[in-house]
């Protein structure tokens, strides 16, 4: 049998631009992903993760630099390229094509150097077409494409759909893990991910970890999931700034988080030398050129043998100044750049506490909601910190909405007088998309309330963002605007659905530092694994 090697070339791409609008999204990014790597792409909503992707599949096309890629390469789309009349059978027997492919020509190889004879001219060819398809389908691992199949829909949550379906009878949820499905079966030598993780149970998501661990090529994925970056990952590329571009790591994200901080910390001291040396440098070439102008003459105490070294002291100095001058000019040209502020999730109690602490502060009792939520107790507490998990279609988000009293429900709700809830939503929408973040915030606080915890303050929004129309914002932007209007006026209630999806790693490592112990009551709805791993309070299980 031949030696068996990758068939495909690494992924490679060369000082990549991409301008959007007026905005250089991706500035000379250069990537080289090789097959058996896998790399993660963080860093905050808008540096242009998404972006790379599509000029990496080539959807987009950059302004300048240059991508090459696998022809095989997949690219998990936000929708997949199918009309809403096409089944699950035509979207599987697409993904089997180049399966089959491989099968078909080894047969018809096979057939055709069975009948020449080894001298042959044409044999040694012949011979060799066969082995790079031999190794092109066992790459594919193609004689078990019929089986992985089955066995990538039935753990993505989609073994119990009639293949007969259409894609227009699929949830948005179930069109995303079909598409995911139909990149697993194909096992391309390069796999690009945009959010693989979004609408997937632990189930699902433990099953793609081991899919993706177990491919012979390439993956890039950008994703927010904590737990999927250090299952999966053999690199992370953080998009954020740094002081010489993205900076590139070796391992997942528990490693990163531990050399982001000491590469931050050492940009910082680099920075702090250099400007301690800028303010030297100037003070050597200004104020010492000043001190020994040749129109200056001496003090009284340099008179004894001024004639006689004037001129030596005088060459010394110039010298110095001179040196000086040339490393100022050197500095001042390759000076690094100062570390920007990064966003710091910095607010002060999530949630306040009433004047009474005694007794619940909401309490439900044998809660129904037809087909979505049966609960038959629950109570929250003044201080409370409560976690509520559960797969999809459980109940999560409609527990939260009964929390804060916005659907009507058969059963008993007992709610403190004057109890004040905030609710974060998934989908974040404002009613005057055309307003300012500013000016959404002021209208929204109150100009009094938002004087006193100006936005600045909460490290949620970039100051460049804060005059964009929050229709303009990117759902993770809208969601960070939608945060803060609730932290600025702590609610004695604050329910959090979701709250890391779309975020920053990051940041959700911030917020989840300050869902800790304090004043007043958090649920938070989540599906995250790396928070729930990490939780602290209380926890209810709803099933499904």
């Amino acid at each position: 049998m031949p030696q068996h090697h990758p068939v495909q070339p690494a992924l490679l791409a060369h000082d990549v631009v991409r301008t959007l609008g007026d905005r250089r999204v991706l500035d000379g990014i250069s990537l080289t992903a090789a097959p058996g790597r896998r790399i993660g792409l963080i860093g905050e909503n808008g540096v242009g993760k998404s972006t790379l992707l599509r000029v990496l599949a080539g959807v987009d096309t950059p302004d300048a630099g240059s991508v090459t890629r696998p022809a095989d390469l997949g690219f998990l789309h936000q929708e997949m390229p199918y009309d809403a009349g096409a089944t699950i059978a035509v979207v599987l027997d697409e993904a089997l094509r180049e399966a089959r492919e491989d099968l078909a020509e080894l047969d018809r190889l096979g057939t055709e150097l069975a009948h020449v004879p080894e001298d042959d001219p044409t044999h040694q060819d012949l011979l060799d077409s066969y082995g790079r398809r031999l190794e092109q389908a066992q790459d594919r691992e193609s004689w078990d494409a019929d089986r992985r199949a089955a066995l990538v829909l039935d753990g993505l949550g989609l073994g119990a759909l009639g293949h007969d379906r259409t894609l227009g009878s699929l949830s948005g949820g179930q069109r995303g893990r079909l598409a995911l499905a139909a990149l697993l079966v194909r096992r391309p030598s390069a796999l690009l991910l945009d959010e693989p993780t979004n609408h997937l149970d632990d189930d699902a998501a433990g099953f793609l970890e081991a899919q993706l661990r177990d491919l012979p090529g390439t993956m890039v994925a950008a994703s927010h999931d904590r737990a999927f970056l250090d299952a999966v990952c053999t690199d992370l590329i953080d998009l954020d700034p740094a002081v010489d571009g993205p900076v590139r790591y070796g391992g997942g994200y528990s490693a990163y988080l531990a050399e982001k901080r000491a590469e931050r910390q050492r940009w910082e001291r680099r920075y702090a030398e250099e400007q301690e040396e800028l303010a030297q440098l100037r003070q050597a070439a200004g104020v010492t050129a000043h001190r020994v102008a040749p129109d200056r003459g001496p003090t009284d105490n340099e008179k004894m043998g001024y004639g006689h070294r004037a001129g030596r002291v005088q060459s010394q100095i110039s010298r110095r100044v001179r040196n000086a001058t040339r490393r100022l000019e050197e500095l001042e040209r390759n000076r690094v750049g100062e570390p920007p502020r990064p966003l710091r999730f910095t607010p002060g109690e999530l949630a306040t506490c009433g004047a009474d602490d005694s007794g619940p502060l909401v309490s439900l009792l044998d809660v129904r909601i037809p087909g979505r939520l049966p609960l038959s107790g629950l109570e929250v507490s003044p201080a409370d910190r409560l976690l509520v998990t559960g797969g999809n279609g459980a109940g999560k988000s409609t527990l939260l909405a009964v929390l804060a009293g916005r659907l009507p429900i058969e059963g008993e709700v007992h709610r403190r007088r004057g109890l004040t809830v905030g609710l974060l939503t998934q989908d974040t929408a404002f009613e005057r998309p055309e307003r300012t973040v500013r000016d959404t915030y002021e209208r929204t606080l109150g100009a009094r309330w938002a004087e006193k915890v100006p936005l600045s303050s909460l490290g949620l929004i970039h100051e460049t963002d804060r005059d964009k129309p929050v229709g303009q914002l990117s759902v993770g932007q809208r969601r960070r605007l939608a945060l803060a209007l609730l932290v600025a006026r702590p609610p004695q209630l604050l329910l959090l659905d979701e709250p890391t999806n779309h975020l920053s790693p990051a940041l959700c490592d911030e917020l989840e530092a300050a869902l800790g112990p304090g004043p007043g009551a958090i649920v938070v709805a989540s599906h995250d694994r790396w928070l729930r791993r990490r939780w602290q309070g209380r926890a209810l299980q709803l099933k499904s």
